[in-house]
């Protein structure tokens, strides 16, 4: 396997796999550069998405979570006025787009869109994925109570969309969570139609991965000043538990979790799906707890060496799992949509092995919704949590790596 380091895979790649998800059109478009800034039109309404004739067409669906529970969500544009932004020297602030899910009171109400076309396009080429279904309600009202708080951070190039099925399944366990656009680090598109591109797409090298970390970890930590804030909230009625917030990202969303949590004493735990880590943890360790779930990085596996490196400062609760027949985008909804769209066979040999591995996108997707449903319930509910302790015949793909 190749030793690149996993978070340049996904800026790398994202043109390849819009080009590998174009081949599944009738007639397939060139794709569009992650770069590239589309003019959009205003974004079309929830309704006009995942409807029963896309379903009834092949469009794939988000695949069911694992606890039956109607979940709601909506889409927040930020503003952090007291932050200029790290890519534009010219901007002011840092404006930041985010999607919350959430434990709903009913599953009545409108679909919520997966993705919209413009940014669909812009990223992904054809088929439109705006077309995906979800089983999520659009602007539904949030179910009483607390709900512990997960943030989300994705890939390197990719949309906060790429972390849908994680994100619906962990609000369906009762969290509160919010996925992360990283402003000019991919495809954003603001409520009044405006689309910005990727801004720094073209320059992949160490300094830039620990710049990223340490501007996402920031952006973090502000989503979490705005949810927690005094007042009505972001989404009129949803109450976080201020004591119960996690992280959890994938590739350097996963490294930029860590970081987060590093920062900012109110995360008690944070998940890295398989990235690799930038910025170095203190001397003195990370004595809160910490996932690290990847693919291929096992002993006698090749890209190792950085998760070593981290591993000998995480001072407190810690697991290293692995799916050894896993890729670089198990983690993430690109893998379970490339098998729905049935041209998995169609990826460049020389990349199939680290993005996908062997495993199948519904497996990958199953695995990483248990194991990351059973780290937060552990670490911010105090539950058991016994998936943790040692193999499960369960999920014989996952393996017990440290």
């Amino acid at each position: 396997m190749s030793t690149t380091p996993r978070w340049r895979t996904a800026a790398l790649l994202a043109v390849p796999i819009a080009v590998l998800l174009s081949l599944a059109g009738p007639q397939a478009a060139p794709a569009a550069s992650p770069t590239a800034s589309p003019t959009a039109e205003p974004p079309s309404t929830a309704s006009s998405f995942g409807s029963p004739a896309d379903a009834a067409a092949g469009a794939p669906q988000v695949p069911a979570p694992t606890t039956r529970r109607p979940v709601g969500a909506t889409s927040v544009h930020l503003v952090d006025t007291g932050r200029h932004d790290p890519w534009r020297p010219d901007a002011a602030t840092r404006e930041l787009m985010a999607t919350l899910w959430y434990p709903a009171q009913s599953a009545r109400g409108e679909q919520l869109p997966y993705i919209s076309p413009e940014v669909s396009t812009a990223l992904y080429g054809t088929p439109d994925l705006s077309t995906v279904g979800t089983g999520v309600k659009a602007r539904t009202v949030p179910a009483p109570g607390r709900h512990p708080l997960v943030v989300l951070s994705p890939g390197y190039g990719y949309s906060r969309t790429s972390l849908t099925a994680l994100a619906e399944d962990l609000a369906a366990r009762g969290y509160a969570v919010a996925a992360l656009d990283h402003t000019y680090e991919t495809v954003v598109q603001f409520p009044d139609g405006r689309v910005e591109s990727c801004l720094i797409c073209d320059r992949v090298d160490e300094q830039r991965a620990a710049e990223v970390t340490l501007s996402r970890a920031k952006d973090i930590g502000f989503l979490i000043d705005r949810l927690t804030a005094p007042g009505p909230g972001l989404v009129r009625g949803l109450q976080i538990d201020r004591s119960r917030i996690g992280a959890a990202g994938h590739s350097i969303g996963g490294a930029s979790a860590i970081e987060a949590m590093r920062e900012d004493g109110r995360i008690r735990a944070a998940a890295n799906l398989d990235g690799d880590v930038f910025v170095p943890l203190p001397a003195d360790g990370l004595s809160r707890p910490v996932l690290l779930l990847g693919a291929q990085r096992h002993a006698g596996a090749s890209p190792t060496a950085n998760w070593d490196e981290t591993w000998q400062h995480l001072t407190g609760w810690k697991r290293w799992l692995d799916l050894p027949e896993g890729g670089h985008l198990s983690f993430c909804d690109v893998h379970w949509l490339v098998d729905s769209l049935g041209v998995r066979d169609q990826v460049p040999p020389e990349t199939a092995q680290g993005q996908y591995g062997t495993i199948k996108g519904d497996r990958a997707l199953a695995a990483t919704r248990a194991y990351l449903g059973a780290f937060f319930d552990r670490h911010l509910l105090n539950r058991p949590a016994r998936l943790l302790d040692a193999p499960s015949a369960a999920y014989p793909e996952v393996l017990f790596a440290k």
